[in-house]
């Protein structure tokens, strides 16, 4: 039975993600599949991978042919490197602990320039961050320049109004004043005249009796 190693598609419409399968090569491209071998997310960057390194390595030497694509992604991750070098050890060319130091130092180099992208996207990611926030800053600063000259008219224009309403306001909080005092004058006289009566029919003291 022919074995296939390729991608089973998944995901929704616009962001789809893969399964990488080994499948019978008959059947259908997302049908049914012997071993699920790992993941591709392309909606990352760089595009996220999971990949069974033995697992995938064991089907390529029982003689599964990987597809384009899948065999550029196993390449990404090293399968293919480590496919070689396990059909090395089998040679006799060199041994299972040299195959395993060349695979981790290759591992090694390969995931300081996946970290090396990494960093040189989020430097770039902050520096358009920055560019906008700068252009946007020049935006608002042109804008309240241009809006200043305005905003002088409207205040020259407004200086009149407020002014005379000010000058109309002085009068009547004048009037105002002199009546709440006029006000209190007159409590003040109908109490005065509202004690008088009753100093008026105070009885005199009686004469002391002569003896």
């Amino acid at each position: 039975m022919p074995v296939k190693i390729r991608l089973q598609r998944h995901g929704k419409k616009g962001k789809p993600y893969y399964w990488i399968v080994a499948a019978d090569a008959r059947s259908k491209r997302d049908g049914k599949y012997l071993e699920k071998l790992g993941t591709y997310n392309p909606n990352f960057n760089p595009a996220q991978i999971e990949i069974n390194v033995d697992g995938t390595v064991k089907w390529l030497q029982n003689g599964a042919q990987p597809t384009d694509t899948a065999k550029s992604i196993l390449s990404y991750r090293g399968v293919m490197l480590k496919n070689h070098l396990v059909g090395g050890v089998r040679k006799g060319a060199l041994t299972e602990e040299q195959a395993e130091a060349k695979f981790q130092a290759w591992i090694e180099e390969k995931t300081a320039k996946v970290d090396a992208k990494k960093s040189d996207l989020e430097k770039a990611k902050d520096a358009e961050a920055i560019k906008i926030f700068e252009a946007e800053k020049a935006t608002n600063e042109a804008r309240i320049a241009a809006a200043a000259p305005v905003v002088e008219e409207v205040i020259e224009e407004a200086a009149p109004i407020v002014e005379e309403a000010t000058e109309e306001a002085a009068p009547a909080e004048e009037a105002a004043a002199v009546e709440v005092v006029a006000e209190e004058a007159a409590a003040v006289e109908v109490v005065a005249e509202e004690a008088a009566p009753a100093e008026e029919a105070a009885p005199e003291a009686p004469a002391a009796e002569e003896k």
